[in-house]
């Protein structure tokens, strides 16, 4: 099977290098032929929401993706980066929303952080879970609700990351390369 879609894949704070599951996505996107972008952001452990924004809007307009995937505090920079004219992609998947009013200092750039109206996104899948520890899943819920999304809910995922045993992850690629929900 090939990919044909063009995959950007965003991480959060500290970046999501192996055996996170961004980056077992992005080598299995790699292995079946498709082509994938997973850049490290700039100063990850100590990021700057202008210098991640700047950097992912040169990203977008080089790259042109197809697919867009979200973790953490990703999401949060895609919610900033919809305030601006940003090219509309076909997908958006946002993992791990943090709390709009996250009070880290490392990150407190990105915060508090309002919803746009739209996400330059044709479809959106969310996916949360119920014991997420930067967010509550009410608050996850209202996000999703906010753009009309159900969202994906895991049972004890934690923060879908490593800590949280989401090493290589069966249902994001499921999803993101069309293995499963082909309707």
């Amino acid at each position: 099977m090939s990919i044909k879609d063009k995959i950007l894949i965003l991480h959060g704070w500290g970046g999501s290098d192996t055996p996170h599951w961004q980056a077992e996505l992005a080598a299995a996107v790699a292995q079946n032929y498709g082509t994938v972008s997973f850049p490290l952001l700039d100063n990850c452990h100590f990021p700057s929401k202008n210098r991640w924004m700047k950097q992912v809007k040169a990203i977008l307009e080089e790259f042109k993706p197809d697919t867009v995937i979200c973790h953490s505090l990703a999401n949060t920079l895609w919610f900033w980066l919809s305030f601006e004219e940003i090219p509309t992609v076909r997908r958006l998947f946002l993992v791990s929303p943090p709390s709009l009013t996250t009070e880290v200092e490392t990150i407190k750039t990105f915060f508090p952080c309002n919803l746009p109206d739209a996400l330059h996104a044709k479809e959106v899948t969310m996916i949360v879970s119920d014991n997420d520890p930067y967010i509550n899943l009410e608050e996850a819920r209202k996000i999703a609700d906010h753009f009309g999304i159900t969202p994906i809910v895991l049972h004890h995922a934690g923060h879908i990351n490593t800590d949280s045993g989401h090493g290589k992850w069966e249902l994001i690629e499921n999803l993101v390369m069309g293995k499963k929900n082909d309707s």
